[in-house]
């Protein structure tokens, strides 16, 4: 039993990590690229004023999701990712873009969240 635990603790923190990279290599898009990031969000009509924001809630989330520290904001913040993930993919496949980090991110961010609530409940 101990080594199905120690397995489902390397997958958890693998997707969880990765998870997070995603998250954060998005969030430093778009405060580096701001005006690249807007032109998106503009041209598949969102308002552009959610881009820092976005930014900043994506940074917050992967704290909360790798800290641990108060339950509620971490599954806020796995819910939030999730949105955005699921936002984010229906964006690009209207746009005509190739499928991108985001779907990949929400197969990982399923395999994160379940491994999570048994490792870490």
């Amino acid at each position: 039993m101990k080594i199905v635990y120690w397995i489902l603790t390397v997958v958890f923190w693998t997707s969880t990590v990765v998870l997070c990279g995603i998250m954060l290599y998005s969030a430093q898009m778009y405060f580096r690229n701001t005006a690249m990031v807007e032109g998106f969000f503009k041209s598949m009509s969102y308002p552009t004023y959610i881009v820092i924001p976005l930014a900043i809630a994506k940074v917050l989330a992967v704290i909360a999701i790798l800290t641990n520290k108060v339950k509620w904001i971490k599954e806020w913040a796995y819910a939030g990712i999730f949105f955005d993930l699921i936002l984010a993919s229906a964006a690009h496949e209207y746009a005509g873009h190739s499928i991108g980090l985001s779907v990949y991110g929400i197969i990982i961010f399923v395999i994160s969240y379940a491994t999570g609530k048994i490792v870490r409940p």
